[in-house]
């Protein structure tokens, strides 16, 4: 066969849907899955992840909530599903794609036909676990930070103290996954002891 017509294509390959898929047979290597589908597919905590295999990522830049107080994304990588969640709970209008936003989904903002944070987080799960499995515990990591996520926001399989828990969880050290956060809590607290220390040595003299 002629394979000139190969000549200009892009040479990593790109899966955009794992959907009915037994992902105890599929091994993929150095592949594009930043738009990819996992929801619907089987054992796909048996999947294999070989290679530089590329995941979405958190929008980038800073943001604003309620449009008063500035935040930035933890960068990490991220599923397409996350991404679609966020788009739709966040209002996000039309399709426009930008590295500043949540990607979109073709049904999006159609809550019926968009996952829920409890599906999200037991894609994450199982992803987490291929990896683990596969001795890729730094690679794991970001997924367990996204199941974390997803059951921070999930309202209706989360019960309510353990999301508080969790929010708590995240505060504080991210999961337990971004060290500079505990150091900072550390640091308020040692400068709140030491305020107050200092405080009642004045009193007492």
């Amino acid at each position: 066969m002629d394979e000139s017509l190969l000549a200009d294509c892009e040479s990593t390959v790109r899966v955009v849907s794992v959907y009915g898929v037994d992902a105890a047979n599929l091994v993929l290597t150095d592949t594009d899955l930043s738009e990819c589908m996992f929801a619907g597919a089987f054992h796909l905590d048996q999947i294999r992840l070989e290679g530089h295999c590329a995941f979405g990522s958190t929008p980038i830049g800073l943001h604003r909530v309620h449009g008063v107080w500035p935040y930035r994304w933890t960068r990490r990588r991220t599923l397409a599903e996350e991404h679609y969640w966020r788009a739709q709970t966040a209002g996000q209008s039309g399709n426009v794609s930008s590295l500043r936003r949540w990607r979109t989904s073709q049904h999006h903002p159609d809550s019926n036909l968009t996952p829920d944070p409890e599906d999200v987080a037991a894609l994450y799960r199982q992803l987490r676990k291929a990896l683990e499995d596969g001795k890729n515990e730094p690679g794991a990591a970001d997924f367990y930070y996204g199941e974390m996520e997803m059951r921070r926001h999930d309202r209706t399989g989360t019960p309510l103290g353990e999301r508080g828990l969790l929010w708590a969880y995240w505060l504080v050290s991210g999961y337990g996954l971004r060290a500079s956060r505990a150091v900072a809590w550390l640091a308020v607290s040692m400068l709140v002891t030491t305020d107050d220390g200092l405080r009642s040595a004045a009193g007492c003299s």
